[in-house]
């Protein structure tokens, strides 16, 4: 044998002992994890779940290489889906199946994720994680809200919805310029957001890289497809289903790239990705399911879901065991060696589902869907009942293994099984509540602050300065100054009867009871003789005064 054979020879056979040390060193490592999170998704807007109208190679080829989820569930809306996965629980349990005043938190809302919660990321941090949340928040703008605050090292991206800034105010809400944050810092006011996803892409790989040789966990909760929708320049108007299809293919190509670099740093063995959305599609049907965004029929929480990990996760699997994003910090902490935290959680270890889907059973005995603070579904293994409340209270049963699309409803051929799933949400209203009826024994308070600022991005001005004072009040349109100071805003005194008769007032031709001031009243002023309450009952009827809607639509 040749020196240079010999040479050769002992090169591959230190190469080989490098490369066991090297491997035995991971082995005791737990795993990354990268939570993709896609913002209005609908189920079958990707190829995996049978679009044939978006091209999404990359996500073909991950469940290709992995498994799809095809009961995976969210929540109805943005901040409660998200507030779930955070926590691991649903909504109503940490105060967040809601707002302060509306369906999602806004800008400047006195309410958030509160610190006393325990998130993903402080559980896995306890193992020694770096983190990251690249995208978008939602779970609260105010300083004690924000990401740093909740277990994450690094932020980048934009505190709630696309769609909350100025171009978008039809409503009056006094939206502040959107910020572009870097960790408690706005960096600038976003006007075109065409180049969010490619930004949101370049922070994650370079936070992929920088963090290769020990374990992570990146949280991608990425701007689109959230209305107002955008794409960069690579993307806009390349697809066949207009910028709905440009966004969802750019959001493809950026799950491509994440995928290339963890094969290019040989991380692609030790790290989980998950790719799922946060709700329903808006604006449009999520076929085949029933329902869009802030429904809880299926299209409005049942999500596109796909997992992978070379080696771990079967390759092309599937799985229609029930399971959602309140099972993601429970299953993170059973792959990383963590304890749970020690608050009330609701979600289950999933692992069992990810690494064995042909056998493998759902741990949710019931999986309950709530619209705010309203419980409306629970679903047993195929069987889910809708419960809907008001003047004639309803139930709907459907087998979704037969009808996905929730299109007949056989509660009447089923009455055993609408017991027996009764008995779920009736435990479900005494243990987390079901609107103000039943207020739940075992919720937790919401995060709130006295004086909540906006977020306001200007040049020189960071941290704290960052915040600029504004009331809760003025989250609606004001009026400008000169005009109160000149005594052009009028004083409003409203007198609202109770159970009061049509011909009950002199005005009104009553002759059995005085009323002089009334009918004075009307004699200076002007009588409405066909004015309507909204609705025949008291509560219905303040509700629609006040908010200047039918009551049916908060039920």
């Amino acid at each position: 044998m040749t020196f240079s054979r010999v040479l050769l020879f002992t090169s591959m056979i230190l190469c080989t002992a490098i490369l066991s040390v090297f491997a035995d060193s991971q082995a005791g490592q737990p795993p990354n994890i990268i939570i993709i999170f896609i913002d209005d998704m609908g189920y079958a807007d990707i190829g995996p779940f049978g679009s044939e109208l978006n091209r999404t190679p990359n996500l073909d080829r991950m469940a290709g290489e992995g498994l799809r989820l095809t009961s995976f569930y969210a929540a109805p809306v943005c901040t409660p889906s998200r507030a779930a996965l955070m926590t691991g629980c649903y909504p109503p349990r940490v105060g967040l199946g809601m707002g302060s005043w509306h369906g999602v938190l806004m800008p400047g809302d006195n309410h958030g994720l509160n610190p006393a919660e325990t998130t993903i990321a402080e559980v896995l941090k306890t193992r020694g994680y770096a983190t990251a949340c690249v995208g978008k928040w939602h779970l609260g703008d105010q300083p004690d809200f924000l990401p740093t605050r909740q277990g994450f090292d690094y932020y980048y991206g934009l505190p709630y919805s696309n769609d909350m800034n100025p171009s978008n105010d039809a409503k009056g809400r006094n939206f502040p310029p959107l910020p572009l944050m870097r960790n408690e810092e706005p960096q600038k006011a976003v006007d075109d957001q065409s180049f969010l996803t490619e930004a949101y892409t370049q922070e994650a790989v370079k936070f992929i890289r920088e963090h290769k040789s020990e374990p992570f966990f990146l949280y991608m909760p990425h701007t689109m497809v959230h209305f107002p929708l955008a794409a960069g320049p690579d993307f806009e108007g390349k697809s066949a289903n207009g910028i709905l299809g440009d966004a969802i293919e750019e959001i493809d190509w950026s799950v491509g790239r994440i995928m290339d670099t963890l094969r290019e740093l040989n991380l692609d063995r030790r790290t989980l990705v998950l790719f799922t959305s946060d709700n329903g599609p808006a604006r449009r049907a999520a076929g085949p399911l029933r329902g869009q965004k802030g429904s809880t029929y299926e299209g409005g929480m049942r999500e596109p879901t796909v997992a992978w990990w070379p080696g771990r996760i079967p390759a092309g699997s599937e799985c229609d065991a029930v399971s959602g994003v309140i099972d993601l910090l429970p299953t993170a902490a059973a792959l990383s060696g963590a304890k749970l935290p020690a608050n009330q959680i609701d979600g289950k270890d999933i692992s069992s589902l990810l690494f064995d889907p042909a056998r493998a059973k759902s741990p949710h005995e019931s999986y309950f869907y709530y619209k705010g603070n309203s419980l409306c579904a629970v679903r047993s293994g195929p069987w889910k009942l809708h419960v809907f409340s008001g003047r004639k209270a309803t139930k709907e049963l459907y087998h979704l293994d037969r009808d996905i699309g929730e299109k007949i409803n056989i509660a009447a051929e089923h009455p055993e099984v609408v017991e027996k799933l009764m008995g779920y949400i009736e435990a479900a209203r005494r243990d987390l509540g079901d609107g103000e009826k039943w207020p739940g024994e075992n919720c937790r308070p919401v995060g709130t602050v006295e004086n909540p600022k906006f977020l306001i991005a200007r040049p020189g001005k960071t941290g704290s300065a960052a915040h600029e004072p504004v009331g809760r009040g003025t989250l609606r349109k004001v009026v400008a100054p000169s005009a109160r100071e000149s005594g052009k805003m009028p004083n409003v005194v409203l007198i609202y009867a109770d159970d009061l008769g049509y011909g009950d007032l002199g005005c009104y031709g009553a002759t059995h009871v005085k009323t002089p001031n009334i009918d004075r009243l009307a004699k200076e002023g002007r009588r409405f003789t066909d004015a309507h309450s909204s609705s025949a009952v008291c509560s219905p009827s303040r509700y629609g005064l006040l908010t200047g809607r039918y009551p049916l639509r908060r039920n």
